[in-house]
């Protein structure tokens, strides 16, 4: 139940969801799961210093006398209350993020730090073993779901396994060792993949390809702080310039030869088609058009490219071979790209001191709301403290942001939602290059597999049938 103008949430529990099994349970049985464990695992979060992302998340609650200090009451064991300070429309969507999982107070207590290495939850698989190699879970007798007349999950558990090197893993899977590999990295594509984006003759009777939309956007981002860069001494800083970039990038030939039809070219802004706000038809981005990146770049005084200092565009190995792409597309129109390498956590530490001009990121989204998306350009989110890694600042933007943080009807949110994708498509602050998929080699024998824009690996429907 939702009150008090979108501030004031109330639920009602379930009362046969039960912990896992654990010695420190009363004869070793998992306990009902009470709201107060709720408020407990809300303070527990609140608490932990280092989880800056969740301390965000959690800065939406009321934190006054009425609410304990945390937010979140407990009038009884079946009804938990969560009270916010201002009205934030995807809250409820923010709730399905791991940070907000149950936990017991006695189990925390009992392990300590340990803990993350010894989850004890509700879910339809429980903790067994954690090595580097492997993960193992065994399935959860107690588990509340059931499909007809059977008790969920139908496994009697899951192995993870940790491989390093994607040949041997790959090799692995097509022995059938594996049940399911996820993600290029993980797969030999020139080998397993055609242009299409479908599987080679070779493997077509042997495996199923499972790909649907991915919350994630890969872009190239620019550093606009006003006040630290001038457009006198950095180019990138003029809006022509940016767009020229843009229009000068190929992504149909980037997601066709380089990433083997796995992404969707990203030419209608920075949301991705599997968020439900998504429609190609309410935001003009970049076709490929070169000819109108050179007009651009005679627009911002560099005509073919004359005058413009060379760029550097700093990423990360992985990203090495579509960036020669690009740098080869803009050379083709007057615009001289260094291409700068780094290690990872370099590269993240760099863009978030604001020390790249230009730069390779994406965004996944924590949940299944464009707000998510969004916040990365509002202005109190600068970073380092926020995500708005290009300190870009937009009057008419943050309002927007603002407005539709107050918007109570969907279909009326998503309109706000559109405008605000629009500014960001019309500044260029970011460059979409591609909306990415979720990718998973499967063997023909597993039944139940479901995919999902968050791609979260849902088990609890997942049959292994017998090999023929």
């Amino acid at each position: 139940d939702i009150y008090d103008d979108q501030l004031e949430y109330t639920f009602h529990l379930r009362g046969d969801v039960f912990f896992h099994d654990h010695e420190q349970f009363e004869g070793g049985k998992g306990r009902r799961v009470t709201a107060h464990d709720f408020v407990y695992s809300f303070t527990r979060l609140s608490e932990m210093k280092e989880e800056q992302s969740s301390k965000y998340l959690l800065g939406m609650l009321e934190r006054t006398e009425r609410t304990n200090g945390v937010g979140v009451t407990a009038p009884n064991d079946s009804t938990l209350k969560i009270f916010l300070s201002k009205p934030f429309p995807p809250f409820l969507e923010v709730l399905t993020m791991q940070y907000f999982s149950v936990v017991p107070r006695e189990i925390v207590t009992h392990y300590g730090e340990e803990f993350r290495r010894n989850p004890v939850g509700t879910g339809p698989f429980k903790f067994k073993t954690w090595t580097d190699e492997k993960l193992v879970l065994v399935r959860n007798e107690n588990y509340f779901e059931t499909e007809g007349n059977e008790r969920l999950p139908y496994l009697d558990g899951v192995a993870v396994s940790f491989i390093k090197d994607k040949e041997t893993g790959f090799t692995e899977f097509l022995k059938g060792n594996f049940d399911m590999i996820s993600g290029m990295e993980t797969m030999n594509k020139d080998v397993v993949l055609t242009r299409e984006g479908g599987l080679q003759e070779a493997y077509k009777d042997k495996i199923v390809m499972q790909k649907s939309p991915f919350l994630k956007t890969d872009y190239l981002g620019f550093f606009l702080d006003k006040n630290l860069r001038k457009e006198s001494e950095n180019p990138l800083m003029k809006k022509e310039v940016r767009q020229a970039i843009s229009y000068a990038i190929d992504r149909q030939k980037i997601v066709s030869y380089l990433r083997y039809s796995v992404g969707v070219p990203a030419t209608a802004g920075f949301i991705p088609p599997g968020l439900p706000s998504f429609d190609k038809t309410k935001v003009t981005g970049y076709d490929y058009d070169p000819e109108k990146a050179k007009e651009l770049l005679k627009k911002a005084g560099f005509p073919d490219g004359k005058g413009l200092p060379e760029i550097t565009l700093n990423i990360t190995s992985q990203f090495f071979e579509i960036s020669e792409a690009i740098r080869e597309q803009l050379r083709q129109v007057g615009i001289s790209v260094k291409i700068n390498v780094n290690p990872t956590e370099m590269q993240t530490d760099m863009i978030e001191k604001g020390q790249f001009d230009f730069f390779r990121k994406s965004w996944v989204g924590d949940y299944a709301d464009a707000q998510n998306f969004f916040s990365i350009f509002y202005s109190k989110n600068f970073s380092p403290n926020g995500p708005n890694y290009f300190h870009f600042s937009n009057e008419q933007f943050n309002k927007l942001y603002e407005l539709a943080m107050k918007e109570e009807n969907t279909e009326d949110r998503y309109g706000i939602y559109y405008a605000m994708d629009q500014i960001i498509m019309d500044e260029a602050v970011v460059i979409p290059v591609f909306y990415d998929e979720v990718l998973r080699l499967v063997q023909k024998n597993v039944e139940g597999l479901s995919t999902n824009a968050m791609n979260l690996l849902n088990l609890k429907r997942v049959k292994i049938a017998r090999r023929g």
